[in-house]
């Protein structure tokens, strides 16, 4: 049987255990062009409280009664197209399941020799792939500017600022307690702010004295308004997402400080990772790099079963999670 996680309410708030139900189905036969997939790892992200609700967004909402979107990497069992081969390791969106039938043509196959399996969620996967076309193609840093990343110590952040490292500028991590400040500037940041017990426009303006070139925000919120108030003349602010706001029930919060942006001769603006997909090679070509001359390092939390989902994903709205958030199918 086919375990499945399906999306049967629309959340109010935080998401809840009573939003989703725990089915078994049968496992699916893949049609032609198709494989058919034994889920392994998934991939838990942000994003995935977006995906929930009704509404306009750059991919259409969980159907209720849909078996729950997430990326994740698996083996071929069966293929009914010759590009994929039983035994094949793949990545892709196989949803909340055990079991995934899908169409080659939306799998990429992945080879373990590179890397293990876990970073093909991460550095090698999407979250990477959003670092480093969020950072480098809209952030546009250059040799000596100053990168703020909020979110530093998850999945995405710590990579921002690890790349930021290897273009030669300084970078600043902003995230929640001691620890994950400490795992920042255990990843060759040259400043960790933590917002829970610093003033962050003072520890902003300690850590960026020219202001703030590129600020890469994963929060959004009162963080997002104090990065604005700090930028330097032609500054980029790349909106990547916006966590703190996920689960409001009030709205989302916008920015108070946006005239900065005049003011500064700034530029604020939002990506979509998928935007860049015909250039995803390109990317991991060169994160499998740094990845193998020890220049990039990133943390993996993998949380063992398929059943633990609900409970599981609250880690990252919680900020309980350091890296990538993933779960083992077991």
């Amino acid at each position: 049987m086919n375990r499945q996680w399906k999306l049967i309410a629309r959340p109010t708030g935080m998401v809840k255990r009573s939003d989703f139900e725990f089915t078994e189905a049968q496992v699916p036969t893949p049609g032609p062009g198709e494989v058919l997939v034994k889920t392994q790892l998934l991939s838990l992200d942000p994003a995935m409280r977006g995906w929930m609700n009704e509404g306009r967004s750059y991919v259409p909402p969980v159907g209720l009664g849909e078996v729950m979107r997430a990326g994740g990497l698996g083996r071929v069992e069966k293929s009914n197209d010759p590009s994929l081969l039983p035994g094949d390791v793949v990545t892709g969106m196989l949803g909340l399941q055990e079991w995934a039938s899908v169409k080659a043509t939306n799998l990429d196959k992945v080879d373990l020799h590179l890397a293990p399996a876990p970073k093909w969620l991460s550095a090698l996967g999407l979250t990477g792939l959003t670092a480093y076309f969020g950072l480098l193609e809209i952030g546009q840093p250059t040799s000596g500017n100053t990168v703020v990343i909020s979110g530093a110590a998850g999945a995405v952040g710590e990579v921002v600022g690890q790349i930021a490292k290897i273009k030669q500028c300084r970078a600043v991590g902003i995230a929640g307690g001691a620890e994950k400040c400490a795992y920042v500037r255990e990843l060759g940041f040259d400043a960790a702010i933590d917002y829970k017990s610093q003033n962050v426009r003072a520890a902003l303006r300690e850590a960026c004295p020219q202001g703030i070139d590129v600020y890469f925000d994963n929060v959004g919120g009162e963080i997002l308004d104090e990065a604005l108030a700090q930028l330097a003349r032609g500054a980029r602010v790349v909106i990547c997402g916006a966590i703190s706001q996920y689960n409001s029930t009030e709205g989302f919060r916008g920015p108070k400080n946006y005239m900065s942006l005049l003011v500064n001769r700034a530029r604020m603006q939002g990506f979509v990772v998928f935007d860049f997909a015909a250039r995803y090679r390109e990317a991991a070509t060169a994160m499998a790099g740094w990845l193998k001359e020890g220049r990039l390092k990133t943390r993996e939390d993998v949380v063992r079963g398929l059943d633990t989902f609900p409970e599981t994903l609250l880690k990252l709205y919680r900020g309980e999670n350091f890296g990538k958030l993933i779960l083992e199918v077991a």
